[in-house]
C-alpha cells in the first residue's frame, strides 16, 4: 500500500475524534507522532475546535478540563499554517474539492504537496490529491509494525 507519510493534514472530523479516549484515529494519531508524522493544518481549524467545544465534550464524554488538556496536547503537535500561505491555491481547489468548506485543506495540501486524512468518500473522487482514510493509515502502520518489530513498543 506504500510508505506512512512523513507529514499529513487531518480534517476537522479527523481532530474531533482525538478528544474521544477509545477512539481508533486518536490511536492512529498517536501511532504517526510515535514515527516522526508531521501533522499540518489550516489555522482555522483548531478555532472550529473551540467553537465546537460543547459537542465535542458531549460527544467524548469528557468535562472541560479534559477537553483544555487534550487541546493544549492536540495544539502543540499540529503546525498551524495561514490561510495566506497557501492562498493562491485556493481557486485551483474548485475543481477538486467536493465543498466550499474543505477547500483549505486542498489548497495547503497542494502548496505543500502532502496528503489528506478523511474519511469523507467525496475526497477521493478526484487524483490530484493523495487522500487517506483511518482504514488505510490503521493498515499503513499494521503493515509498518508488522515489518520492523522493534518499533512497536
Amino acid at each position: 500500500m506504500g510508505l506512512i507519510p512523513s507529514a499529513i493534514i487531518p480534517d476537522a472530523s479527523v481532530l474531533f475524534s482525538f478528544f474521544k479516549l477509545d477512539s481508533i484515529r486518536r490511536n492512529i494519531f498517536r501511532e504517526l507522532l510515535k514515527k516522526e508524522c508531521k501533522f499540518i493544518s489550516p489555522e482555522f481549524v483548531l478555532e472550529e475546535l473551540l467553537s465546537d467545544k460543547e459537542k465535542i465534550m458531549k460527544y467524548a464524554g469528557i468535562n472541560e478540563f479534559e477537553f483544555s488538556y487534550l487541546f493544549q496536547l492536540i495544539n502543540k503537535e499540529i503546525n498551524k499554517i495561514l490561510e495566506k500561505d497557501y492562498k493562491k491555491f485556493l481557486l485551483e481547489t474548485n475543481e477538486i474539492s467536493p465543498h466550499e468548506k474543505d477547500h483549505s485543506y486542498f489548497a495547503l495540501a497542494l502548496s505543500k504537496n502532502l496528503p489528506i486524512w478523511s474519511d469523507e468518500k467525496a475526497f477521493k473522487k478526484q487524483s490530484k490529491i493523495k487522500v487517506y482514510s483511518t482504514d488505510e493509515l490503521l493498515s499503513l502502520l499494521k503493515l509498518s509494525e508488522n515489518a520492523n518489530p522493534e518499533n512497536s513498543n
